[in-house]
C-alpha cells in the first residue's frame, strides 16, 4: 500500500463512484513523472551535446509542471471540480505524449531519456485510465 492510497482510504468523507485505485495509480503516475521529468532535463544539462538537447529539456520541463500541478489538484477531493480535474487529465496525457516521443528519439543514446521516456508512457497511460473510468 502506498501513501497515496492510505491517504485516500482514510479521507473522512465519501469519494463518490470514483475508482480509488485508478485514482491513486494516476496521482502516483503523476508525481513520479514529474520527478523523473525534472531529473532528465537536468542530465540533459549535464550533456555535453546540451544545444542538441534544448527541445527535449523544454518538453521535461513542460511535463514535470503539468505532471506536478495533476498530481496535487487530483489529491484534493473536498469539493467537486470535475471539470478542472478533466482537464488536467487531458493536459497531463498531452504534456506525457509530448515529452514521451521527444525523449524516445534519444533514448539510444541518453539512457535517461529511455527512462523518461517510459515514466512519461505510464503517466500518459494512468491519466487515460483515469479519465475513462470517470466517463
Amino acid at each position: 500500500m502506498t501513501h497515496v492510497t492510505s491517504m485516500l482510504e482514510t479521507y473522512p468523507k465519501d469519494l463518490g463512484d470514483i475508482d480509488r485505485q485508478k485514482l491513486a495509480e494516476c496521482i502516483a503516475a503523476c508525481f513520479e513523472c514529474a520527478q523523473t521529468c525534472t531529473a532528465c532535463a537536468d542530465a540533459c544539462l549535464a550533456e555535453d551535446m546540451v544545444a542538441e538537447l534544448t527541445e527535449c529539456i523544454r518538453k521535461n520541463l513542460d511535463c514535470a509542471d503539468v505532471c506536478a500541478a495533476t498530481g496535487k489538484a487530483l489529491s484534493r477531493q473536498t469539493g467537486n471540480n470535475a471539470e478542472v480535474g478533466r482537464a488536467l487529465l487531458e493536459a497531463c496525457r498531452t504534456a506525457c505524449k509530448a515529452c514521451g516521443e521527444e525523449c524516445a528519439e534519444h533514448a539510444e543514446m541518453h539512457e535517461h531519456c529511455k527512462v523518461c521516456a517510459e515514466a512519461c508512457r505510464r503517466c500518459e497511460q494512468a491519466c487515460a485510465d483515469l479519465l475513462a473510468s470517470l466517463g
